[in-house]
């Protein structure tokens, strides 16, 4: 028996060549290996140990003319401490069978592979410089790698293959050319306490019907996506739906699971699932990507469960095509595009999640998406706080929207369920403007800086058991046409009129509380008409109910109490009042027969029994100015104008619009005498650095347009490539249309617009959006402006890219960053607007600092100036917190020091 051998390359030793030992060696035998290099293939076809005899790296072998430097057929063995280096496309180490174990070696000069039903153990090993692939596990092989590095690897890192299971364990990937871990064919992999960095491709890519378990995996740095997971990934172990359609809501790992993973710093999105597969993120963190955190397309499902994104370029959250997405707690946080982001068919459901600081809208729904969100928080948002727009449908329950710059729920022509949500600071609280009928159900809404429910023209809304206070304009406005219900609700403390009703709505309310107006309580406007019943108004600024000319409401069975005056009644006003009541008010115009009693019953036919106004006193029924009331196109277009020069700085823009107003004036003039118009196109480039404006001047512009006569509506919508591009062939010329359609009678503005054709990405989907623009734009050109903005040199090349476009943009309006001294103006505009006074030596100090703030890519022209009072507030707020018994002077004043730390550098 051949117990023990020793090789060495001089002679000394028992045999010259490790083959030769080999040959010799008898399973169970050790062959010690003296320093040295070794240039010949070695075949292990038995149980036997081959080892460095002085340590780890002593010997080398180098693969001969044919052939692996090391193939294992052996049923078991050792191999330890060699290094093992290969030469041209041939393997370094080909394992074909058994269970050997390799340990300590370093592995470079070519791949390690395993195939066949092979299920060797690789510990503590290096493998790198190692060609296309650092180690390839194929086969139906069953291999370990437990503390192991791979890196330097022209392709891919770690190729599975095949039916191949391996077990991963503290395996780092590092600096390849491609995928760092690719899992494909119909291979399963546990993979735990993994790092892999510093890839050309996705970090771990997962294709056909592999179905990989990562835990406690470190994936970042890559030039490419995070992980990466197509075709029927995970698909096989995926659970059927429930009754619901929603994915069950157990913790439990679903098809491809990611569980305790951390992805950061990636060039696209941090975690991606399309076509078909199928997988699940639990308690996993994805930070610091350059796209969206995590997307779904195609027709995948995933799961996500106590997972976070943080700090993401694009959306944290977006589902697209056909997908289905179940989010169970965590959190979508510092999102530069939209927090969620739902389009396609896809439908996505959020449960106990926060979604905070987005950089546009916190939760949006559009295309045909169906998007339910429950016991969940929205907060911080320049945006809306939700939205849905297109044929979306959002479904909420007991969620909190707080902190949102625009609406707080916005519906633009999608579908809303809102139950049990709670909405402050908003702009405005809930807008609904679309063709369905939303419902909102036991919310409150609160402390909004405008409007607490805005109900657009032509909506039919049911509003119950909803409670606004607080609202710095009008509590419930139901805009022209719209049909509104409202029961059982309450309007309380608005710094405007609690419900008004514009001209042709007739919006029926029920058992609804109003009190504590600034304005009306009521105010019907010219030609509207609605029903009022069991309502109950009091403490109100100006006359609890006014009723403009020629409308024609029912109040029935209402109460008036606590307020100077009851009605008033313009010229021509025919309201029918039936047994209302009126307490402790100083001035009562309504008649007698519409008191006291009981509602009177209703005439044949439904219609109410009229109670004629009959002769009103001067102090009980002078005609009051309508808010419906038309004004002619004149004084319209001298109101935007005056609001467009009422701006802050932009002169050379304002120049600009004012010259081409005169042109639109001119054109019409010579059109209306028969003339021939001079040359006048009215698409615009608006070229200039972010917060100078634009999106502002780009909606004054419309509602100028309008006032020419020259659009019909002059409203404004927004895009950007996410609304424009779709995710795969065919889908993004309908997705462009849909929107491009929604601005027809105003103005497409579209930012970013050089984004449409990423640098350097020839077959990108974008250049279908140019072309279907294009396309539109001479369908449409009387009835729609396209307004597309962004950096000055972008747009230079943006507008250079298609012979249609620069046909069509051939005016470019530059914005100027704002001076020091514009810059101090906006936060005064801020500060008057929100009760704060600036003593001179503070609008001195502001001057200072806006001219020592240095003006790198972090800074925002008006965006920057809005933070900086903001800042103000917070730090006045610190300071005056600490006074025994500030006085009103302490509690409305800004002084220099409450300038935050001015950073120069």
């Amino acid at each position: 028996m051949t117990a023990g051998l020793r090789v060495a390359p001089r002679g000394w030793g028992t045999f010259k060549t490790i083959v030769a030992a080999v040959r010799e060696a008898q399973a169970g035998a050790v062959i010690s290996v003296q320093p040295g290099t070794y240039t010949e293939s070695v075949v292990l076809d038995r149980d036997i140990t081959l080892a460095a005899e002085k340590g780890r790296g002593t010997v080398r072998i180098v693969a001969g003319a044919h052939g692996p430097a090391l193939t294992v057929q052996s049923p078991g063995g050792r191999v330890r401490g060699l290094v093992i280096e290969g030469r041209g496309k041939e393997p370094a180490v080909l394992v074909t069978a058994g269970a050997v174990e390799v340990s300590g070696c370093e592995i470079t000069g070519g791949s390690a592979q395993v195939t066949g039903t092979a299920a060797p153990v690789f510990r503590d090993c290096e493998l790198h410089h190692t060609g296309d692939v650092g180690l390839y596990l194929g086969g139906d092989s069953r291999a370990v790698v437990e503390n192991t590095g791979i890196s330097d690897v022209d392709a891919v890192g770690v190729l599975v293959d095949h039916g191949a299971a391996p077990t991963l364990t503290r395996v780092s990937v590092t600096r390849t050319g491609g995928h760092g871990i690719r899992i494909t064919g119909s291979a399963r992999a546990a993979l735990e306490l993994c790092a892999v960095t510093h890839t050309g491709a996705a970090a771990v890519a997962v294709d056909d019907s592999a179905r990989p378990v990562l835990r406690t995996c470190r994936i970042g740095d890559s030039e490419a996506g995070g992980v990466v997971i197509t075709g029927d990934a995970g698909a096989d172990a995926a659970p059927d739906d429930d009754a619901s359609g929603e994915a069950p809501s157990s913790g439990g790992e679903f098809g491809v699971a990611l569980r305790d993973c951390e992805i950061a710093r990636t060039g696209r999105d941090g975690v991606h699932v399309t076509g078909r597969a199928v997988a699940s993120l639990i308690d996993c963190r994805v930070s610091d990507v350059r796209a969206a955190g995590v997307v779904a397309t195609g027709s995948g499902r995933l799961r996500l469960h106590d997972t976070t994104t943080t700090d993401t370029a694009g959306s944290g959250l977006a589902a697209g095509g056909e997908a289905q997405v179940d989010v169970r707690g965590g959190a979508f946080t510092r999102s530069g595009a939209n927090g969620v982001y739902a389009s396609g068919t896809a439908h996505l459901t959020l449960v106990d999640c926060a979604v905070t600081a987005s950089a546009y809208t916190g939760v949006h729904a559009g295309d045909g998406s169906r998007v339910t969100v429950r016991d969940s928080r929205v907060q911080g948002t320049p945006e809306h706080g939700l939205r849905s727009v297109d044929q979306a449908m959002l479904t909420l329950a007991d969620t909190k929207i707080d902190d949102t710059e625009l609406c707080g729920i916005e519906v633009d022509g999608g579908d809303l369920s809102a139950r049990g949500c709670r909405i402050t600071k908003a702009a405005t609280g809930i807008g609904l403007r679309t063709e369905h009928r939303p419902l909102v159900d036991d919310c409150s809404i609160s402390s909004c800086s405008g409007v607490g429910i805005d109900i657009g023209a032509g909506t039919a809304a049911l509003i119950v058991d909803t409670r606004v206070t607080g609202t710095g304009a009008a509590g419930v406005f139901v805009r022209e046409g719209a049909g509104a219900w409202l029961t059982d609700c309450s309007i309380t403390d608005t710094k405007g009129t609690g419900l008004v009703v514009q001209a042709k709505a007739a919006p029926r309310v029920r058992g609804t509380t109003v009190t504590g107006t600034a304005k009306n309580g009521l105010y019907i406007a010219d030609n509207a008409a609605g029903r009022f019943q069991d309502c109950d108004i009091s403490a109100t600024g100006f006359p609890a109910v006014y009723v403009g000319s020629a409308a024609t409401p029912l109040l029935r069975g209402c109460r008036i109490h606590d307020t100077d005056e009851d009605l008033k009644l313009a010229d021509g006003a025919s309201p029918t009042i039936e047994g209302c009541r009126v307490d402790d008010v100083k001035i009562s115009s309504i008649p007698e027969e519409g008191l006291g009693a009981e509602p009177l019953p209703e005439a044949a036919g439904g219609s109410a029994l009229a109670v004629a106004p009959g002769p009103r006193s001067a102090t009980a029924a002078p005609a009051a100015k309508s808010t419906g009331t038309r004004q002619t196109r004149a004084e319209s277009l001298s109101e935007v104008l005056a609001e467009l020069d009422g701006l802050i700085g932009l002169e050379s823009v304002k120049q600009d619009v004012s010259t081409m107003v005169k042109v639109m004036q001119l054109v019409r003039q010579r059109t209306e005498a028969g003339l021939a118009a001079p040359p006048l196109s009215r698409h615009l480039v608006f070229a200039g650095n972010p917060g100078t404006g634009k999106t502002t001047v780009a909606r004054l512009y419309g509602r100028i347009l309008a006032a020419l006569g020259l659009l019909s509506r002059g409203h404004l919508v927004e895009a950007d490539r996410g609304s424009l591009v779709g995710e795969y062939v065919g889908h993004t010329a309908p997705k462009t249309t849909a929107v491009f359609k929604r601005a027809l009678g105003g103005v497409l503005f579209i930012d970013e617009a050089y984004a449409l054709t990423p640098a350097g990405q020839g077959n990108d989907y974008g250049r279908e959006a140019i072309a279907t623009l294009v396309k539109l734009m001479e369908d449409h050109r009387d009835n729609v402006v396209v307004i597309v903005a962004g950096y000055p040199d972008e747009m230079e090349r943006f507008v250079d890219i298609n012979p249609g476009l620069a046909s069509r943009f051939t005016r470019t309006l530059m914005f100027a960053d704002y001076g020091g001294e514009e810059l101090g103006r906006i936060v005064e505009f801020h500060a008057a607007k929100h009760e704060y006074e600036l003593p001179q030596d503070t609008r001195e100090a502001l001057l200072r600092y806006f001219g020592a703030l240095v003006r790198d890519d972090r800074f925002g022209n008006g965006r920057t100036a809005r933070q900086i009072f903001q800042r103000m507030t917070e730090r006045h707020a610190q300071r005056v917190v600490e006074l025994v018994d500030p006085t009103t002077d302490d509690l409305v004043t800004l002084l220099p020091g409450d300038l935050p730390p001015l950073i120069t550098g």
